[in-house]
């Protein structure tokens, strides 16, 4: 999927999570990345990448 699917995807999967639970994305979208942290900004969330297209988002 190209974003902005998978940061709005996460969203959604965020939202249905209980507060401090993990949310693993797997995009190969270059701007995933990009897309995800400025929306984890917005919302509070931290965001670990570890290069592999792999973001694990904690809420």
């Amino acid at each position: 999927m190209r974003c902005p699917w998978p940061a709005l995807r996460l969203a959604k999967a965020m939202r249905a999570l209980p507060p401090g639970a993990t949310a693993r994305l797997l995009a190969d979208d270059p701007a995933a990345p990009r897309e995800v942290a400025a929306l984890a900004a917005e919302h509070g969330w931290q965001v670990h990448d570890d290069g592999t297209g792999e973001l694990l988002v904690n809420g």
